[in-house]
């Protein structure tokens, strides 16, 4: 196997989960900003993308769906994630991402979302193995200087771990992230961290490395469950909400400011209205919201505030006026605009 930048990470690594609608261009630079992304202590490790139709990208509605593949530079490495079950569309999509510049490319077979499930993609590809074999030997052949991963779940209806994954390994990915349930329990049940050890054993001598997923809020937890499972990395979803220091190992969100958080999440909305305001729903940024405000008083009455707002103008001032009314925590806003 070809060694990549996967196999240069220090371990246990961290990863940025793939979030439709929320990790994207905007948000990732945020988090790589506020978690000091490649200083020491800082990270994550690695940064996806949302994930992103390879139908979608060879057809004419391309244009629309290339915002979804923004990034900056400060993000590196950076993984493509992509979907779908057409090996010629996979090919074609892989030899797009070279072209584009990314650091890896990454194949979801896990989401459990219907209508992804309808085109063969997803989870819908643990039933196939062999169309899954396939489309990772066409992007493997699209860009055959990029690092093929693969993102997927222990079964579909249940545990099918010592079918499923021995397959995959059959095509020498350099990655493979293990969602710690099926598609059936989607994420309704614990995640069973002693199937990412099982995985890490079925891996073994592969030359494949096992990333865990599931539950992890912190990167202290992911390092315990890392340890356990023997896991070279770890991949953290929804604790990022709310949270762009969630990978700074040198500080928590409780000790960020009030005023630097909603510095912060201002900062976000106007990062998310000049990047892809004239082509993603503002309401997209009303579950940050959500996240971000929380956990002090009037956190409650600001979030129906902020839930009717319509630009980055409109957030700004309601900020504004909130820290008006906590002389200390607007001394420091100010201090820090």
């Amino acid at each position: 196997m070809q060694k990549s930048f996967w196999h240069n990470l220090p371990k246990p690594f961290m990863v940025l989960a793939p979030m439709a609608d929320v990790t994207d261009v905007a948000f990732r630079g945020i988090i790589a900003e506020h978690s000091r992304h490649g200083q020491p202590g800082g990270g994550p490790d690695v940064f996806y993308t949302q994930f992103v139709s390879c139908d979608g990208l060879c057809s004419p509605g391309r244009k629309a769906l290339l915002h979804d593949l923004r990034y900056n530079e400060i993000e590196r490495p950076i993984v493509a994630q992509i979907f779908g079950s057409n090996p010629d569309t996979f090919h074609e999509t892989a030899q797009l991402l070279g072209e584009l510049g990314f650091d890896g490319i990454d194949i979801n077979m896990g989401c459990p979302d219907r209508s992804v499930e309808k085109q063969g993609a997803g989870a819908a590809l643990i039933k196939d193995p062999a169309r899954a074999k396939e489309l990772i030997r066409a992007v493997k052949a699209g860009a055959p200087n990029i690092p093929v991963s693969v993102k997927t779940r222990v079964g579909y209806n249940k545990d099918e771990l010592d079918r499923w994954l021995p397959q995959i390994l059959e095509e020498e990915p350099a990655v493979v992230t293990i969602h710690a349930r099926t598609r059936k329990e989607m994420s309704k049940v614990p995640a069973r961290w002693e199937d990412v050890k099982r995985a890490v054993e079925i891996a073994r001598g592969s030359g494949t490395l096992i990333v865990g997923n599931g539950d992890v809020e912190t990167v202290a937890q992911g390092e315990q469950l890392a340890a356990e499972s023997g896991a070279d990395g770890v991949m953290i979803g929804r604790g990022i909400f709310g949270n762009p220091w969630l990978f700074d190992r040198t500080t928590t969100r409780e000790e960020i400011p009030l005023a630097e958080r909603l510095r912060v999440m201002v900062l976000h909305t106007k990062r998310f209205e000049e990047l892809l305001g004239n082509v993603k729903n503002f309401a997209i940024m009303k579950k940050h919201y959500k996240a971000y405000v929380t956990g002090f008083d009037g956190a409650k009455d600001l979030r129906i505030q902020l839930m009717e707002a319509k630009n980055a103008a409109e957030i700004e001032s309601m900020i504004t006026d909130f820290l008006d009314g906590h002389p200390y925590e607007t001394r420091l806003y100010n201090e820090e605009s």
